[in-house]
C-alpha cells in the first residue's frame, strides 16, 4: 500500500512531520510513504528508509491552477497511490485531494484546531492544546494507521556531514551554545541588545563558544551580533541545511525564538531554551518533547494580552511590546541555569 503524504511548508511545520513519518516506517514497515514536500527540506527525511520524496516545481511546471493538474499527473506517473494523507490543508493540497478522489482514492486531512487556537488568543482557553505532531498522528489515524511518534533524536545527519562540520567549526573543547535570535515575524523576536547581554552573562560563567543561526536575510544582523559578543560565530549562509542540522546536533544548548531553528535543534536531539513573546507554546507549536519549563515567557496572568497571535503575524496592540521587553537577560539566564540544574550547562563536550 502506498500513501501520498502532503506537507510542503513552512520549514518548522515540515520538520515536525519527521517524528510521525519515522514512526510510520517503524510501526508500519509494509506501508510505502510518498512525501510531497520541497527539495530544500530533504535533509529532514534522509535518514528514514522507505520514504520516497516528490518535489513540486511551484515556480514553473506546477505553478498556478493548471500546474496543480500537472503535479497530480506527475505524482501518478511515479506509481499508484492508495490513500492521501494531507498534513497541510491549503488550496493546493485540497485540489490534489479532490483530483485523487475523482479517481477513487480516499483521503484524510489534518484538523488544524483553528477554533481552539482562536479561543487561546481570545483568552477563553489558557491550557495546552494539541501539539502539531499530535495532529499529524490524528490524521494518519483517520487514514487507518494509529501511529505513535518515534523516539528521538529524529533528524539524524549523515556521519560524513557531522565529521565535516566538526572539522569546520572545531572549538577546542568549549561548551557549544547555539543562538537563533530571529524569526519571520517581529512579534516573535526578543530585542537584540537583550540577547547580546544574555550571551555576555553566560560567557562570564562558562567557557563557551556561541554559534549564530539564521537565514541569509539575517546575516548582516548576525554579523553585528558577532562583533559585540566574544567567541561567537555567524553561520548564516555558510552551511547547507544538512550541515546546520549536524552542527545543531553537536550543541550543548540552543537558545532560540519561536522559529524553525527551535524545531530543528529539538528534533536533532539538542536541549532548547526558547523565548516567546506574542506567541505561546500552548497553541501547539512548542519545541517537540522539550519540557514546558524550557519555554521562557511572561505568563498570561501577568500580561493578559498574551498570547495575541498564533503564528506571529500582526503588531503589538499595546504599542510597548511588553511581552518581550519585560523579559530580562537575567530572567532568561535564571531559567537556563534552573533548566540545566547547575551542571555547567550540559557538559556535553567533544
Amino acid at each position: 500500500m502506498r500513501l501520498l503524504v502532503i506537507r510542503t511548508s513552512a520549514m518548522g511545520d515540515v520538520a515536525l512531520a519527521v517524528p510521525v513519518i519515522k514512526g510510520m516506517r517503524e510501526q508500519f514497515p509494509d506501508i510505502e510513504l510518498v512525501l510531497l514536500t520541497r527539495p530544500a527540506f530533504a535533509p529532514f527525511f534522509q535518514s528514514i528508509e522507505g520514504v520516497t520524496l516528490i518535489y513540486p516545481d511551484l515556480g514553473e511546471r506546477h505553478k498556478g491552477f493548471f500546474g496543480i493538474f500537472r503535479l497530480y499527473s506527475d505524482i501518478k506517473k511515479e506509481g499508484s497511490i492508495d490513500y492521501v494523507v494531507d498534513l497541510h490543508d491549503v488550496l493546493r493540497s485540497k485540489m490534489i485531494r479532490a483530483l485523487f478522489r475523482l479517481s477513487g482514492v480516499k483521503s484524510a486531512v489534518i484538523d488544524k484546531g483553528r477554533k481552539e487556537k482562536r479561543n487561546v488568543i481570545s483568552g477563553k482557553i489558557r491550557t495546552q492544546i494539541k501539539h502539531s505532531v499530535e495532529r499529524y498522528c490524528d490524521t494518519f489515524a483517520a487514514a487507518g494507521f494509529k501511529v505513535e511518534p518515534s523516539a528521538g533524536p529524529w533528524i539524524i545527519p549523515a556521519e560524513d556531514t557531522v565529521a565535516r562540520v566538526s572539522t569546520m567549526v572545531s572549538n577546542h573543547g568549549k561548551l557549544n551554545i547555539g543562538v537563533a535570535p530571529y524569526a519571520k515575524h517581529a512579534l516573535k523576536v526578543w530585542p537584540e541588545e537583550k540577547m547580546a547581554k544574555l550571551m555576555e552573562l553566560i560567557a562570564a560563567k562558562n567557557s563557551v563558544t556561541f554559534w549564530l543561526f539564521g537565514g541569509l536575510e539575517d546575516s548582516e544582523k548576525l554579523e553585528k551580533l558577532q562583533s559585540v559578543v566574544k567567541d561567537s560565530h555567524n553561520l548564516a549562509g555558510k552551511l547547507t541545511l544538512e550541515e546546520e542540522l549536524a552542527q545543531m546536533s553537536r550543541l550543548d544548548l540552543m537558545i532560540a525564538m519561536d522559529s524553525s531553528n527551535m524545531h530543528m535543534a529539538a528534533l536533532a536531539g539538542t536541549r532548547v531554551v526558547s523565548i516567546w513573546g506574542g506567541t505561546d507554546p500552548i497553541t501547539g507549536f512548542g519545541a517537540w518533547m522539550q519540557p514546558l519549563m524550557y519555554s521562557v515567557r511572561i505568563q498570561s496572568e501577568e500580561l493578559p494580552c498574551r498570547p495575541c497571535t498564533v503564528y506571529g503575524k500582526g503588531e503589538c496592540k499595546r504599542n510597548d511590546f511588553a511581552c518581550m521587553n519585560r523579559l530580562t537577560p537575567e530572567m532568561v539566564l535564571s531559567r537556563i541555569e534552573k533548566t540545566l540544574a547547575g551542571k555547567n550547562l550540559n557538559l556535553k563536550k567533544y
